[in-house]
C-alpha cells in the first residue's frame, strides 16, 4: 500500500524491530472490540527510524532513532505516529534491547513504584516479605533481580522445577513450586505481585496474605480474573490492577520521558536487558507467533518488518 501522506504533527518511522507480547494478541481475539478500529496492526512496542517529518515538526529529523508510545501498529514496515507519541532511542542501545525497552521494563517500574507508595518509601522495601507470581518470565525476572537489589525478601512462585532451574541466582531467593496446585497455605506475604490471577492468584490473596498487606495484580496468564468472593473475603488488605496503558495515557511527556529514561538505564546495567529467543521477518509472522507460544521458549520473540 502506498503510504499516506503525512498530516500535521506527524512523523514516519521505518520499523526496525517489534516485539510480540501477549498485550499484542489479546485484541486479536476480539477482546477490547469496543476500541478496537479495523483494519487493526498489532505491536505496541519495537523501535524504528524517522524517514520523514511533517513540516510543522520540531525535534525530530529523518535519521533519528525513536520509540514511539501509546497506540499498536508495529508489526508493519512503516509507521506513522503523531511526535508527541515518539521518544527518541539512546545511540549506544542496540535495535533488539531497544524494542524490548518498553512494556515489561515500564510495568516492572510500576509495580516497584506502587509497592513503595504502599510501605512508605523508596527505601522501604528492606526485608518486606514479597512473592512474585510467573517468577520465570520476562516481568518476574525483572523484579526478582530489582526487588532483591532492594533488600526484599523474595520468594518466586513457579509452577515447575524446570523453570525453578531457570531462575537467577540471586541472594537470598526464596523459591515456592507450586505444580497445579494453589501456593502452600502456610507462606506469609507482605505483598505479592501477580501476573497469573484464576485460582493461584485467587489462592495467594485469600490465605497467604497478611493483614494490611498489598496485592497487586498486573495480568491474567490463566485467563480467568480473581472472583470478586475472594476480593470481599479480604477487606483488611489493598488489592489493585496495574494497567500500564492507563499509566501511558495520563502521565504526560514529561513523566514518560523520564520513565523510559529509567528504563534505558536499566537495560544498560542489567535487570532490565531481555534475552531474545529469536527475530524473524515479517513474511514469517506465523513461524513467529509459533515460537511465541511455545512452552520451551527462552526470551523474548522478535520481528523484523523490514523483510
Amino acid at each position: 500500500m502506498p503510504c499516506p501522506e503525512l498530516q500535521p504533527g506527524m512523523i514516519e518511522i521505518a520499523v526496525d524491530r517489534a516485539a510480540i507480547n501477549p498485550s499484542d494478541l489479546i485484541p486479536v481475539t476480539g477482546a477490547y472490540r469496543n476500541r478496537t478500529v479495523l483494519p487493526f496492526v498489532p505491536g505496541f512496542e519495537g523501535t524504528g527510524t524517522v524517514s520523514r517529518v511533517a513540516p510543522d515538526v520540531t525535534g525530530f529529523k529523518p535519521g533519528d532513532r525513536v520509540l514511539p508510545l501509546g497506540a499498536s501498529g508495529l508489526w508493519q514496515a512503516v509507521l506513522q505516529r503523531p511526535a508527541e507519541w515518539c521518544f527518541a532511542v539512546p545511540a549506544d542501545l542496540p535495535a533488539e534491547q531497544a524494542a524490548t525497552a518498553y512494556i515489561n521494563p515500564m510495568t516492572t517500574l510500576r509495580l516497584i513504584s506502587a509497592l513503595q507508595d504502599h510501605f512508605g518509601g523508596v527505601s522501604s522495601l528492606a526485608c518486606v516479605r514479597i512473592g512474585v507470581t510467573a517468577a520465570g518470565s520476562a516481568i518476574g525476572k525483572m523484579l526478582l533481580k530489582t526487588l532483591t537489589e532492594q533488600g526484599a525478601d523474595v520468594t518466586a512462585i513457579v509452577r515447575s522445577e524446570s523453570t525453578a532451574s531457570r531462575l537467577p541466582a540471586l541472594p537470598g531467593l526464596r523459591t515456592l513450586v507450586t505444580g497445579q496446585k494453589p501456593a502452600d497455605q502456610d507462606r506469609r506475604f507482605d505483598a505479592v505481585a501477580d501476573a497469573v490471577g484464576g485460582e493461584t492468584g485467587g489462592s495467594l490473596l485469600r490465605h497467604n496474605l497478611s493483614a494490611g498487606g498489598a496485592f497487586l495484580q498486573y495480568g491474567a496468564l490463566s485467563g480467568m480474573p480473581i472472583t470478586q468472593s475472594v476480593l470481599l473475603a479480604r477487606p483488611d488488605v489493598r488489592f489493585s490492577f496495574l494497567w500500564l496503558r492507563t499509566f501511558v495515557h495520563s502521565a504526560g511527556r514529561e513523566a514518560l520521558t523520564h520513565a523510559l529514561n529509567e528504563c534505558f538505564d536499566g537495560l544498560r546495567e542489567g535487570p532490565f536487558a531481555s534475552e531474545i529467543a529469536a527475530t524473524y521477518p515479517l513474511s514469517r509472522l506465523a513461524d513467529a507467533l509459533k515460537h511465541q507460544n511455545a512452552p520451551d521458549r527462552r526470551g523474548k520473540v522478535l520481528i523484523d518488518p523490514r523483510c
